[in-house]
């Protein structure tokens, strides 16, 4: 019988479909799937046959069960759900392979057998996956919706407070109560602009449109110079020559550059320097924001673009930043890098392709540097 079979090679049925696996490139395998995956599938496979053998007929409520519970394991191992599907095939071609091998004598109607167990558990753990996945996402959105509305309204709670003072006439409005009321505002302007951004970003709502990168980084400079000197940071721009443009979706463009803006404001300590670098190449232009945070902390770098990641002991802000603007230079056909600056900072720089000069040899590096304050 072909459940005996299975359980008498498990090991070796295990190992020939690792290696089947490791080779495979479409879709990638991983270690969980290596090392957990692929048992969970074979005694999968084992309780569907044996139960249709005791009962002498396709049980396919137990099938689609016993593949449920497993559909939910897999997801937690972190596989795809292409992997799911891949596995259970590969799995069955190492079980026939093997059979032929060792001369075994399984009859045909255990074959079809097979066959059958396999359409009925990977419907099941692909719609088990799938439901589990979807819980997952709703999960995390009105986490994501709690914390954006927590944040939000202790924002404008601390606005509010502020103004109260001011409408007594007790505190003058250019003082240090006026400054926190300008900074609550630039604060709640900033959740807003990130929100919409992720919003497009998430509905492929990007627009592509020709844009001058001075222009961009005088309309970021205008939000910035206010937030800066409310910190104590001085804060040095760059700029690049008004020639130089390049093509993609102006909100979620920006909204990268100042998020990553405002990330090092947050972590860059009292009466540090924070720049703002626009410069260009014959193929590119690069924005790069170096802070004064004293360097990354022990661990990887690609964790800082995680949502919800936050660095330090400073928990403000939702730790939605970053992991939008990795998102935001991708949809723009860039990409993000960080470079740690030990004992220091960091600079994290966001690259884009330029639009190529209209005028032949044109480098359109002629930079304009302001210091702020």
């Amino acid at each position: 019988m072909l459940a005996e079979f299975i359980l008498t090679n498990r090991d070796a049925i295990i190992e020939a479909a690792r290696r089947r696996v490791a080779t495979r490139t479409t879709p990638k395998p991983n270690e969980l799937e290596l090392i957990d995956g692929i048992p969970i599938f074979l005694d999968q496979l084992g309780d569907a046959l044996r139960i249709m053998e005791a009962g002498g007929a396709a049980d396919h409520a137990a099938i689609a069960a016993t593949a449920g519970r497993h559909g939910h394991a897999l997801l937690d191992l972190g596989l795809t759900i292409a992997q799911v599907v891949h596995d259970y095939g590969d799995v069955c071609q190492v079980i026939t392979a093997l059979a032929v091998e060792q001369v075994a004598p399984i009859p045909p109607d255990d074959f079809r057998t097979l066959n059958l167990c396999l359409d009925d558990a990977i419907a099941a753990a692909v719609t088990a996956y799938a439901r589990q996945r979807e819980c997952t996402i709703a999960d995390q959105g009105t986490e994501r919706l709690g914390i954006l509305a927590h944040e939000m309204r202790n924002v404008l709670n601390t606005a509010t407070l502020a103004f109260e003072s001011i409408k007594t006439g007790r505190v003058a409005v250019g003082g240090s109560t006026g400054l926190l009321h300008e900074r609550c505002l630039a604060g709640l302007s900033g959740l807003i602009d990130r929100s919409l951004a992720e919003v497009r970003l998430d509905a492929g709502l990007g627009r592509s449109d020709s844009i001058c990168v001075a222009e961009l980084v005088e309309e970021i400079e205008i939000v910035a110079s206010v937030q800066a000197p409310g910190r104590g940071i001085s804060f040095t721009v760059t700029s690049v020559d008004p020639t130089v443009t390049i093509e993609g979706d102006r909100q979620t463009i920006s909204a990268a550059v100042s998020n990553l803006l405002q990330n090092a404001f947050k972590f860059t300590h009292r009466d540090g320097a924070v720049s703002l670098t626009a410069s260009a190449t014959a193929e590119h232009v690069l924005f790069e924001i170096e802070d004064q945070c004293g360097g990354l902390p022990p661990g990887s770098i690609a964790d800082l673009f995680r949502p919800f990641e936050q660095r330090n002991t400073d928990r403000s802000g939702v730790g939605l930043g970053l992991s939008i603007c990795l998102k935001a230079a991708r949809a723009n056909r860039g990409e993000i890098r960080v470079r740690d600056l030990p004992g220091r900072g960091c600079i994290f720089t966001l690259e884009l392709p330029r639009t190529p000069p209209r005028a032949r040899g044109s480098s359109g590096s002629h930079p304009a540097v302001r210091r702020l304050p």
